[in-house]
């Protein structure tokens, strides 16, 4: 089966410097999965998410979604893509116009790519998209962005990209910026995206921490480079790298870090 995306000895130089150097990973069609990419400031990890989104060019290298290199993608295939592979940033606060109902970041997607064929279903959508987050439509909708905490802001770009119904959400340091109490919380939410609606999701993290608790597969990354990768406990159980080692070694215990344990997988459902 071809992957939905794969990222074949990709490279990125700024200038002489190398931001990545040589990764390749792949995102299956079939089983969906979180992959936790995982590395200090300056390791690549932001760098990486821009090549995977579209939005920075490899130096060498490249990207393939379904098969297709990203750099030869026709209008109608790059749409596709667009609806297929969504973001949800680090800052909950900078996406948000302050003049506006925090509903416009929910019912633009709902229009721009004619997801509904009423007002009413498309309504509908949203209020789905934002229970799949854990948020209650009575209490969000009709606010403006000032009046909901940073947890709730973060979330509703979760949900936004939901509504998009996609296959990979790449989600780049969700968490970093809300309170510890809510970390558990916005995190169990993504992985019931994955074990419930079938989304992959590539989770862009500092924190080894939380990276062990929602993750499946773990890339650990230093200066640009992989230093170690495969299953989520397989890693963390018996590092093999000395940088490996040595995060183990510096980060709080999973539970410290989220406020709980880590969140059992639920019973898939069906994802025909």
């Amino acid at each position: 089966m071809t992957p939905l995306l794969e990222a074949r000895h990709v490279t990125k130089r700024y200038g002489a410097l190398p931001a990545l150097s040589d990764l390749s990973m792949t995102i299956d069609t079939g089983k969906p999965a979180i992959t936790a990419v995982v590395g200090e400031s300056g390791s690549g990890k932001t760098t990486l998410a821009r090549i995977i989104l579209g939005l920075t060019p490899p130096s060498e290298g490249q990207v393939l979604y379904r098969g297709q290199d990203m750099a030869r993608l026709s209008g109608s295939e790059r749409r596709q893509f667009r609806r297929d592979v969504q973001a949800v940033f680090q800052d909950p606060y900078e996406v948000y116009n302050p003049f506006y109902r925090v509903d416009h970041v929910l019912t633009t997607p709902v229009r721009n790519f004619k997801l509904a064929a009423s007002r009413a279903e498309g309504r509908a959508m949203i209020e789905t998209a934002l229970r799949a987050v854990g948020l209650r439509p009575e209490e969000i909708l009709g606010r403006y962005p000032h009046q909901l905490s940073g947890g709730q802001r973060q979330r509703i770009m979760v949900a936004r990209a939901v509504l998009m119904k996609p296959k990979l959400i790449v989600a780049d340091e969700p968490v970093s910026m809300v309170d510890a109490s809510l970390r558990a919380t916005i995190l169990t939410s993504l992985r019931a995206l994955t074990d419930e609606m079938g989304i992959s999701i590539i989770y862009i993290t500092h924190d080894l921490a939380t990276a062990y608790y929602i993750s499946d597969r773990l890339i650990i990354m230093r200066k640009g480079e992989v230093v170690e990768s495969g299953q989520a406990r397989a890693v963390l159980d018996n590092p093999q790298h000395p940088y490996s080692i040595a995060l183990k070694a510096a980060v709080l215990s999973p539970e410290d870090a989220t406020g709980g344990a880590r969140p059992p997988k639920t019973e898939a459902r069906s994802h025909a």
